[in-house]
């Protein structure tokens, strides 16, 4: 793999870093990155020493989201070739969204378009107070059609009425109040507020972790039904007895750290 596009680092923590590098323009999308990101997810996802893995980009901006000279060119494919092309950033987006592992979005600088579909597609998003973002594809006669599914649900039906139409800036203030961000921190304080969020995640059971992210997806607006109900009650049992869930409750009785936790 070129690092010209995608550079991956992992940690003794087992904490995968990915940096979009494109910093010329801002990050933006083009096939090959695209396909870089969906590759290394993959590999990372398989690999049991990796047990977190964070976005970020290179310079001063996040993403800009699509490559305009990218989509200028693809403009001119056949309806199928444009099509297979929109679904290879749909796949990237379930890549990540659909991550057994936990997912965390260090926004460092500002993001545009397919940019907040990456952040809303990973579970937790750190923000840098200086960012600001936009749904800006309606200014263009385009619309964020890919990337709506994983930017409604992180920002709500009402919040996507107004900028997916408006296509207006927004800072980071508001995106954590429509829920776009978790957290905000000066730029200068983003590494320090990522490592609070590793230092929790990393102190939780990696299956169960896995397990829990399965359980949001089952449960999310499903009627709370027998079905339901009989689901989770075997979610429970089944991790009550894994060797996870035993050596974790063992390891609270016997007020000693569990052994998946470094050091333990």
């Amino acid at each position: 793999m070129t690092e010209q596009l995608l550079i991956t680092t992992i940690d003794s923590e087992g904490v995968a870093r990915l940096t979009m590098n494109r910093p010329e323009i801002k990050n933006a999308f083009n096939t090959e990155l695209i396909n870089q990101i969906c590759d290394t997810m993959g590999r990372l996802y398989s690999d049991p020493n990796v047990r977190v893995v964070v976005m970020t980009g290179a310079g001063d901006a996040f993403s800009a989201g699509a490559d305009l000279h990218m989509m200028k060119r693809v403009a001119e494919y056949s309806p199928d070739e444009n099509r297979d092309d929109a679904r290879r950033l749909a796949h990237m987006l379930a890549s990540i969204y659909e991550s057994p592992k936990p997912t965390i979005a260090l926004v460092n600088g500002p993001a545009m378009g397919g940019g907040l579909g990456l952040i809303a597609a990973c579970d937790i998003a750190i923000g840098a107070e200086e960012s600001f973002f936009a749904l800006s594809e309606v200014r263009l006669g385009l619309i964020p059609a890919v990337i709506s599914p994983f930017v409604i649900q992180a920002i709500g039906v009402r919040q996507a009425r107004r900028y997916f139409l408006s296509g207006e800036r927004f800072d980071a203030a508001k995106a954590k109040d429509m829920g776009l961000l978790h957290v905000t921190a000066p730029r200068a304080g983003l590494d320090a507020a990522l490592a609070d969020i590793l230092k929790s995640l990393l102190a939780c059971g990696p299956s169960a972790q896995g397990e829990a992210k399965a359980l949001i997806h089952a449960v999310a607006n499903k009627p709370i039904d027998d079905s339901v109900l009989s689901d989770t009650a075997g979610r429970i049992a089944r991790l009550r007895a894994s060797e996870e869930g035993k050596e974790g409750v063992t390891a609270f009785l016997e007020k000693r750290k569990p052994g998946w936790i470094k050091g333990a």
